[in-house]
């Protein structure tokens, strides 16, 4: 199991057996269904699925706590500004008003505004966890094959397989570089006050920077001494074959896209009221 944050995490599940290709499909097309729809329904059966799959993942909410934690403080934020900076919109989309509150002005809170904004929430709730399971679930050289199977040119599918090998390679010269100045006195700890912690971490940003072209020169040097990028095709040492378990996953990821679009035609819109 690796330490870092967003890395690939194995185990032995039928979402880690996935093509790296099929699970990049599904991605796309569930988030691409909470994404376009606000029938709660539909998001609700989005979310119920969601679970489903983390659950099957066998990946543990440990494992990704730092990320869900920092992913909720920002879904209250945009709750907390969407209310600030359009307390009404509810009432514009749903085109009625049932005042729970009488507010100040126009921050009187309403069955609408609430309504509406449990959709903005269902929708991060609906594609979060797809999106962390695609980036932890997937090793990078089996998804860069899966790739350029499916059309995708090896020069892309491989920048796509560095750039999440990249991800932990960063936090852990983070890490080296923080230890390092804490060594030398730059205290970052919980007994700075928070201002100084901050100025005492960009300290870090310049060596981590550096460190980092240091590392992006040195793999292009290999790359092309390796003649990277001559030939039109290239074979891949980490490549898994499309399977059925494929087949029904992605049947299911289009089934659920086209509940989507029939229930936008059964609201003639995007929007499901139960208020008119």
């Amino acid at each position: 199991m690796s330490n870092e944050l967003l890395s690939f995490i194995e185990r032995d599940s039928v979402i880690h057996r996935l093509n790296g290709a099929t699970k990049l499909i599904c991605f796309i097309l569930l988030s691409s269904a909470a994404m376009l729809s606000y029938d709660t329904r539909v998001l609700l059966f989005i979310v119920f699925v969601s679970v489903i799959i983390f659950i099957l993942s066998k990946v543990k909410i440990r494992e990704i706590g730092f990320i869900l934690g920092f992913i909720l403080f920002f879904l209250i934020l945009n709750n907390i500004a969407i209310y600030l900076f359009a307390p009404q919109h509810g009432t514009l989309i749903y085109g009625a008003s049932h005042q729970i509150i009488e507010g100040i002005g126009r921050y009187s809170l309403t069955w609408e505004q609430l309504f509406y904004q449990l959709n903005i929430t269902l929708k991060y709730i609906a594609v979060i966890p797809p999106a962390l399971l695609f980036i932890v679930t997937t090793h990078p050289s089996e998804f860069a094959a899966s790739l350029n199977r499916i059309g995708i040119s090896y020069r892309l599918s491989y920048s796509v397989s560095i750039a999440l090998r990249y991800i932990p390679d960063i936090q852990r010269d983070y890490k080296t570089i923080a230890k390092s100045q804490q060594a030398r006195g730059i205290d970052m700890s919980r007994n700075e006050k928070l201002g100084k912690r901050i100025k005492n971490a960009s300290s870090i940003l310049l060596p981590l920077i550096l460190s980092s072209l240091d590392r992006i020169e040195t793999i292009s040097n290999v790359m092309e001494l390796r003649g990277f990028g001559k030939r039109k095709k290239r074979t891949w040492y980490s490549y898994r074959k499309f399977a059925r378990r494929d087949m029904i996953a992605i049947s299911m990821s289009l089934i659920i896209f086209g509940m989507m679009i029939v229930f936008m035609f059964l609201n003639n819109g995007r929007f499901y009221n139960p208020f008119s």
